[in-house]
């Protein structure tokens, strides 16, 4: 993966670095993660920022870590 050096407000800096050290991330991480979310919730404008944040970072877990999905509904008969 190439990269790339980018002019940031240094407020949005500023912010990043605290979600970032928050979400034990780096700073360059946690906009990145930031502009993926922008992006996605642009072309899905019906979803919220919180599931779209949900699911990319479920996207990154190793599957390994992950656990089977049981619906609520699958318990009671």
């Amino acid at each position: 993966m190439s990269t790339v050096s980018v002019r940031i407000d240094e407020d949005l800096v500023s912010a990043a670095r605290a979600a970032a050290k928050a979400e034990f991330r780096t700073v360059q991480g946690q906009v990145e993660f930031w502009a993926k979310v922008g992006r996605a919730a642009l072309d899905n404008p019906d979803l919220p920022a919180s599931f779209i944040a949900e699911s990319i970072m479920s996207m990154a877990e190793q599957r390994e870590d992950s656990s089977v999905f049981v619906p609520r509904s699958a318990g009671k008969a």
